[in-house]
């Protein structure tokens, strides 16, 4: 145990011993150098013509600092330390070329000229149309854009677009030329604190002068061609704007709710739902088998009384009967046990604000050491359900609790990287990172696995109300809705329903580059799917059982999980 402890707090401090900006204040003097830090051009979300509906064009995230970009590093720009979480999530941030001073305005500041050839000028117009932008951090702070569906409203989205489309003409601008507008909040007047950065982008076909000095003044965009190479002169003005707003508080307009009216819409009709589900599944319980098990319960009834009872009454005797695969289905009902451990503690954390967004990659991190951490639960439940299905090969179903499921994902997370590497995308997980995971696994989350499936075993089983017939019953034709995959279908559509509404902010956040931040919803909306999800369940068992089918274990286990199919279509189609 002292082992395992060591390796946790070893990782632990490779993982978290840097300092992540934006989580203490940094006051600046007049005239020192404020840094510019960029980030992986990442795609925005576009809007349909005349609605609000957003699309998404591309999945893949690029280098700031891709050669094919071909963007201003005359002084090398040096990669910064980043946390597990933000690394996986395809966080990249370098130095940058810009030189900012507190206070200090200036116009027109000749950044780099550049030369992008005919070979990668393709690659650029491409990201181009498809909506990329360009994400920088000044003192941790993202530069906001202004949000185009949003211009009479003071919303904003993170980044800014890499350059513009003219649909009427046919062309593409690149942005060259950047106005940087940054808030500050001046403190004793001596010590000031940025509050805010606003970047607004724009084309122009500026030009060098003999002193070396750019001129912006030209309102012509500085439009790409295919045919030749394209020399780019990059300029940008610094704008300095005193603020009200408080270091504490500048998060602010970065954390804006869209539309709450919707989310408590949402969150009352959920509650309906829910009230509604439980209403039915107490009525089951309380009236009808409350009645049924106290009759059996009872010395006064007769033969004849028997032979009439119909349903789930004459399946007592075949309930608990063992069913096939039943160490798969332990092993799965283990790591379901770690997954949602890990959710609803990590969504817990995050309502208390705990994971802020200041603090990049928090949230991931929190994720992954807490799955790591759980998978003691994992190991405990899966053993102790399978002693209690009778199974006697507990390090057998150890192992195959600690490796399969993470096993699984670890393929496909490792089969995604082999995409992203061919596609040449800075979502690319390094070497050192995966390293680091596989490390985490094997060092502490299959000990701490096989650990709870020790003290599981050695557990006394549960006893079963009544005893397992040697003969098993035939089970009669069941109707088509009681079938597997009509149960399966119907009973992901109500928990689906519950959260969908909270599910598509959600997924916007994920998709376009938003930050989420109403975990207070998300938390609640989570009670509410697992509530929906345990009433579907068992009325859907208990139908199942009522029409004389008692291989209720693995239906059981498939309905609770149905919402993840439509969770998986649904953002399937809305990346499409």
């Amino acid at each position: 145990m002292t082992f395992i402890l060591y390796i946790i707090l070893y990782f632990s401090g490779i993982i978290n011993a840097i300092y992540l900006p934006g989580v203490s204040p940094k006051g600046y003097y007049e005239d020192e150098e404020v840094p510019l830090t960029v980030n992986s051009l990442s795609p925005m979300a576009g809007h349909m013509p005349g609605s609000v509906l957003q699309y998404y064009r591309n999945v893949y995230m690029y280098d700031y600092y891709d050669e094919r970009f071909h963007f201003c590093n005359k002084k090398g720009a040096k990669a910064l330390k980043e946390s597990l979480g933000s690394i996986i999530f395809g966080d990249r941030i370098f130095t940058s070329d810009f030189e900012i001073f507190m206070a200090k305005n200036e116009t027109c500041k000749l950044l780099c000229s550049t030369t992008i050839p005919s070979s990668d000028i393709g690659f650029v117009i491409e990201r181009i149309r498809e909506n990329y932008g360009i994400n920088w951090f000044i003192d941790g702070l993202p530069a906001l854009g202004k949000d185009p569906l949003y211009a009479d409203r003071r919303i904003y989205s993170l980044g800014f677009p890499l350059g513009n489309i003219r649909e009427s003409e046919n062309t593409v601008e690149i942005n060259n030329h950047y106005r940087i507008i940054i808030e500050y909040h001046k403190l004793k007047n001596v010590v000031y604190r940025v509050v805010g950065v606003t970047v607004i982008p724009s084309s122009k076909m500026s030009t060098i002068g003999f002193h070396k000095n750019a001129d912006c003044s030209t309102k012509k965009p500085y439009i790409l061609n295919e045919t030749r190479n394209n020399s780019i002169i990059y300029t940008y003005d610094i704008f300095w704007k005193e603020s009200n707003v408080t270091w504490a508080t500048r998060w602010d307009k970065y954390l804006h709710v869209y539309s709450p009216r919707i989310h408590w819409l949402s969150l009352f009709t959920s509650s309906v739902i829910v009230f509604f589900l439980i209403g039915m599944v107490m009525t089951v319980l309380t009236k009808t088998l409350h009645r049924d098990i106290m009759r059996y319960n009872s010395n006064f009834f007769d033969q004849e009384d028997f032979q009439e009872d119909s349903g789930w009454k004459l399946v007592y005797g075949d309930v608990f009967r063992i069913p096939k695969n039943s160490m798969l289905l332990t092993v799965i009902l283990g790591n379901g046990t770690q997954l949602f451990l890990m959710t609803i503690v990590t969504i817990f954390f995050a309502m208390l604000g705990f994971l802020s967004p200041s603090n990049r990659g928090s949230l991931g991190t929190c994720m992954i050491v807490l799955y790591y951490v759980f998978a003691f639960f994992s190991g405990y439940v899966s053993s102790r359900m399978y002693k209690n299905l009778s199974g006697e090969f507990w390090l057998k179903n150890a192992i195959f609790t600690s490796i399969f499921v993470p096993g699984i994902v670890f393929l496909i997370f490792f089969l995604l990287n082999i995409v992203l590497i061919f596609a040449h995308s800075s979502g690319v997980v390094p070497l050192k990172t995966m390293s680091t995971i596989v490390a985490l696994w094997f060092l502490v989350s299959v000990p701490l696995s096989i650990a709870g499936s020790f003290f599981g075993f050695r557990t006394k089983p549960f006893s079963n109300p009544v005893k397992t017939n040697q003969i098993p019953r035939q089970i009669p034709d069941q109707a088509s809705y009681m079938k597997f995959l009509p149960s399966f279908f119907i009973g992901g559509i109500l928990p689906f329903g519950a959260i969908f509404v909270e599910l598509y902010f959600v997924l916007n956040s994920i998709w376009f580059s938003n930050i989420y931040y109403i975990f207070g919803f998300l938390f609640i909306c989570y009670i509410i799917m697992v509530l929906t999800c345990s009433t579907v369940t068992i009325l859907m068992t208990y139908m199942q059982l009522c029409s004389e089918n008692y291989h209720w274990w693995w239906r059981s286990f498939c309905i609770g999980g149905s919402p993840s199919f439509y969770v998986f279509i649904y953002n399937s189609i809305k990346v499409d």
